[in-house]
């Protein structure tokens, strides 16, 4: 059974579970599966909008594939979420990600 199959028997169990999902998205991207990762990352954002290691890889994801716009609106959530979480690693990384893609 491959990463993919293991987290989707786990997420049967708990199907709304941020880590499960966020993993699953990471895995999709390793598979080339940008769609599905994509799906996965906004329903985890969707349904706890404080998961915010989420922002900076689906943003990532937009860059990649040419949604510069999207990719904006996304680090600027992002941001906008860490810095209500005080959580200063992250908003650092979005930031830094932020400024490469708009300066």
């Amino acid at each position: 059974m491959d990463r993919v199959e293991k987290l989707m028997e786990m997420l049967q169990d708990s199907p709304k579970d941020s880590f499960l999902c966020h993993a699953l998205a990471l895995e999709h991207i390793k598979n080339g599966n940008d769609s599905e990762a994509r799906k996965l990352f906004e329903s985890i954002l969707d349904n706890e909008p404080g998961y915010i290691g989420s922002y900076y890889h689906l943003a990532k994801l937009l860059e990649r594939i040419g949604e510069t716009d999207a990719a904006i609106k996304v680090y600027e959530k992002g941001m906008e979420e860490a810095k209500k979480a005080g959580d200063d690693h992250s908003l650092s990384e979005l930031r830094s990600a932020f400024e490469e893609l708009t300066f």
